[in-house]
């Protein structure tokens, strides 16, 4: 049976009436693919098509080039506030810039929280150059969006080690721990402020559906990677998911809306 939603999708390619806010984004461009249009106009055009209202990212300077990539971040975000918010990133491997990490969340409200990438950095989410981000993060209650990915660098196994460690962080696990499904599930459902967070996870056949079942719609939040992806394909994963509108609200804005501290209605 077609929902509310399901009709406003198919007949506009997006929902008027439900705001979309993708958590994990990035900015910019990145020496291994083309991106056409990775910056402002290009990327809040992307937005438009598919009604994505607010983009949170880190900028692949951040990510691949050393802390001054934060100050991209930062510029980007002051261009166009009322699109987009920005992710500190926090390298282990250079463990000298964490006191300028903090200091940079603390003092630009353009940042809302912090990204690690344990995947690219090859550095172990249990590492100890992690430790003072994730005592931060616990002591602030602050959100931290980590690469999650099968395996022991940065999979359920080592994100239930943090969390049994660090519980009141805001623990987003990017990917959900791709391909440990129920390892992560499990972790969503030990740790009240453990949540699942779609990017990639989106495609796999009824999984969307396998999540909300599980752990509640409360639990899951929508990401795209953008402008890896466009966000019309994430997007009907939801949409067409064997879930109610007030799940696909959930997803789409309203655990972002809380997680964020904002409020954009319905």
């Amino acid at each position: 049976m077609r929902t509310q939603l399901m009709e406003e999708a198919i007949k506009d390619g997006l929902m008027p009436s439900c705001p979309i806010i993708d958590i994990h984004g990035h900015w910019g461009p990145f020496s291994g693919i083309y991106f056409p249009k990775p910056y402002g106009d290009g990327m809040i055009a992307s937005m438009e098509r598919s009604g994505v209202v607010l983009n949170v990212f880190s900028s692949h300077a951040a990510i691949f080039e050393g802390f001054e990539g934060n100050l991209v971040t930062l510029r980007a975000v002051r261009e166009y506030p009322e699109r987009f918010r920005g992710y500190v990133v926090y390298n282990p491997n250079e463990p000298q810039t964490w006191e300028r990490c903090r200091k940079l969340f603390e003092e630009y409200e353009e940042f809302v929280g912090f990204k690690i990438h344990p995947g690219v950095d090859n550095y172990s989410l249990l590492g100890k150059n992690y430790q003072p981000l994730f005592e931060y993060a616990h002591q602030k209650q602050a959100l931290v969006l980590s690469h999650t990915w099968g395996g022991d660098i940065c999979g359920a196994k080592a994100v239930r080690g943090v969390m049994e460690k660090y519980p009141e962080i805001r623990f987003l696990m990017g990917h959900s721990c791709y391909g440990e499904w129920e390892e992560a599930v499990k972790v969503a459902q030990d740790f009240p402020h453990a949540y699942l967070e779609l990017t990639a996870a989106y495609a796999v056949g009824g999984l969307v559906a396998y999540f909300v079942e599980q752990v509640g719609a409360e639990k899951v939040l929508f990401g795209t990677d953008a402008p890896w992806f466009d966000p019309h394909y994430p997007m009907g994963c939801v949409i067409f998911a064997e879930i109610s509108d007030e799940d696909r609200r959930n997803i789409f804005y309203r655990n972002a809306e809380r997680l964020l501290g904002i409020e954009l209605g319905d």
